[in-house]
């Protein structure tokens, strides 16, 4: 799996300081962080006024210190867009995240792919839908997003979709369709398309102690629906272990192996009923009752594992 470090946000206060006051040691120690990944996403926002400019002086510094590791260019602002790939060196080891189904919007992007030669990742979103509510709706925009990246010889290894995960706190239905999403998608292409989620989104508004685990079960069951890619929390060190064992089919404990059995679970459409785990283990049993949270079989509340 395709692993997007997600630290570089400007949500972040911290993060847009240290814009504002072009602080290079502590981006320089944010990229060093994140030397875990494959990808560093630089979401810089809508980069404008005194953030104009942030993009390619970003984009420098992650190339001054890691050579190897590719950017996902995430802004609003196509003239930052732009400026980032003028400033990177190997555009091909690219992501532009994101275009939607909006025609302008649509249009600009793929292009700017097709020049680059980059990755881009298209949400399953329109003006007129916004996020649709169901899976069926999410993969009708994605199917009219590819014949138009097909129109434009896009090559559809480049293309990943986002089934866009909202947070269980505020739709917990939508985790379960995020999850088809992803396996419809993978069933629904040929020649075939891959998947990327952000994937923290999935825990937004949870109590900061319930965030890593939400997280990390639901990167299990997008993994058995065939998700490509993920942008996570670096700093999750636990996730990105889980992520390399789940590739590598090699459990270290029996928690890895209730993960596999999970994987197995969402790839032959079984019910969670039917896995065997071990009921005296508080672990694996917090394991469980979070898959029932995202799969929307019980009621999510803030105290969940205590129930």
């Amino acid at each position: 799996m395709i692993l997007i470090g997600e630290n570089i946000h400007i949500i972040s206060k911290s993060v847009k300081e240290a814009i504002l006051n072009k602080d290079e040691v502590f981006f320089r120690n944010l990229i060093k962080v994140q030397s875990n990944m494959d990808f560093i996403d630089l979401n810089v926002g809508p980069a404008k006024g005194n953030f104009a400019g942030c993009m390619s002086w970003l984009t420098k510094l992650v190339q001054e210190e890691n050579t190897d590791i590719g950017i996902s260019f995430d802004t609003t602002n196509y003239d930052e867009m732009v400026s980032g790939f003028e400033s990177f060196g190997e555009k091909s080891h690219a992501f532009i995240n994101s275009t939607s189904s909006d025609e302008e919007k649509f249009e600009k992007l793929s292009e700017l792919a097709i020049n680059n030669g980059c990755n881009i990742i298209a949400l399953t979103l329109s003006k007129e839908t916004g996020i649709p509510k169901t899976s069926d709706g999410r993969l009708e925009i994605a199917l009219d997003m590819y014949e138009r990246f097909l129109e434009k010889g896009i090559d559809t290894d480049r293309i990943y979709f986002d089934p866009l995960v909202l947070p269980v706190t505020a739709d917990q239905s939508q985790a379960s369709e995020a999850i088809n999403t992803i396996k419809m998608i993978k069933e629904s292409f040929d020649p075939p398309v891959k998947t990327v989620v952000g994937l923290s989104n999935v825990s937004n508004g949870c109590p900061a102690n319930l965030r890593p685990l939400i997280n990390r079960v639901f990167a299990v069951l997008a993994f058995g629906a065939g998700l490509d890619a993920a942008i996570i929390d670096a700093k999750d060190l636990e996730l990105v272990r889980i992520l390399k064992m789940l590739e590598t089919n090699n459990p270290e404990n029996n928690v890895d192996e209730l993960y596999l059995k999970l994987v197995s679970m969402i790839e032959n459409f079984e019910e969670l009923e039917d896995v065997d785990y071990n009921k005296s283990s508080k672990e694996e049993s917090l394991v469980i009752k979070t898959v029932g949270i995202i799969l929307n079989k019980n009621i999510y509340s803030d105290s969940f594992t205590q129930i």
